[in-house]
């Protein structure tokens, strides 16, 4: 049987830490690449899921983190398989789940409202965004400092 599938949209996900991504955009998506490999063996146990994506707290996810745009060059990790999008990351993301989800257990991290209804007519279920771990701030994030956090 295959394992869960756990589809990142990265573009929508990297924001959540608020310091300066959108300068260096390819960072901070490593960054976060970096913060989803545990979850390849240990699944998300411990994380405050509902209870239609408890199956998510078990081991074994596939994680594949979708990148576009200045994040697109980045390179995938032992654990966290990186598919750059061609054109639209939304588009590469409902591709995916359409070819590797049937019959599987398949979720979709993302904010994105249109997003999430296209991946759920596919069966896929959605997971926001806060319920992954944050990936770490920027080395030298300026922002941080300026506002005293």
């Amino acid at each position: 049987m295959d394992r869960p599938l756990l589809v990142v949209d990265a573009a929508n996900v990297v924001g959540m830490v608020p310091d300066g991504w959108w300068r260096r955009r390819a960072e901070a998506t490593e960054l976060l690449r970096d913060a989803l490999e545990p979850l390849a063996d240990t699944g998300m146990a411990g994380r405050d899921l509902p209870a239609e994506l408890a199956w998510l707290a078990g081991p074994a996810l596939e994680v594949v983190l979708v990148v576009e745009g200045a994040a697109a060059g980045i390179g995938g990790s032992p654990s966290v398989r990186v598919v750059p999008a061609r054109g639209s990351g939304d588009d590469a993301i409902v591709n995916l789940v359409a070819e590797e989800g049937g019959g599987r257990r398949t979720a979709v991290a993302t904010g994105d409202r249109a997003l999430q209804s296209r991946v759920a007519r596919l069966g896929a279920s959605v997971l926001p965004p806060t319920a992954l771990p944050l990936r770490a701030r920027l080395p030298g994030d300026r922002a941080r400092r300026n506002r005293g956090w």
